[in-house]
């Protein structure tokens, strides 16, 4: 495995709710995370210490960040700050995400 450049294959995957999957890899300090959540799923309302930056690349989805609720499509970002509950309800299509966190989740390593 290359120290700059892995390839897909040596991310890890992991499956964080039902029809919500995810690829990651990481420096020590950050962890960029590919999500491909299928129609209809829902990244359940939780919160963790990691500030994290994403942006929607494919599809729409609904974001619940805090008090504040949103429809994101392709192109739109969101930034939540550690500690802040979230959640994510994807509507009738595939879509797929890109989220930046810092520290790194040692527990999607």
């Amino acid at each position: 495995m290359s120290r700059f450049f892995p390839t897909p294959d040596e991310c890890a995957r992991h499956t964080i709710f039902p029809g919500v999957h995810i690829r990651t890899c990481a420096t020590d300090r950050l962890m960029v995370s590919v999500v491909d959540l299928e129609p209809h799923a829902v990244v359940e309302e939780h919160a963790h210490p990691h500030d994290q930056v994403g942006m929607l690349l494919e599809g729409k989805a609904i974001f619940i960040v805090g008090d504040e609720q949103k429809t994101l499509q392709a192109g739109d970002v969101w930034c939540i700050p550690g500690g802040v509950r979230h959640k994510v309800i994807t509507l009738d299509q595939p879509t797929r995400a890109l989220d930046i966190f810092t520290p790194v989740r040692e527990e999607y390593l």
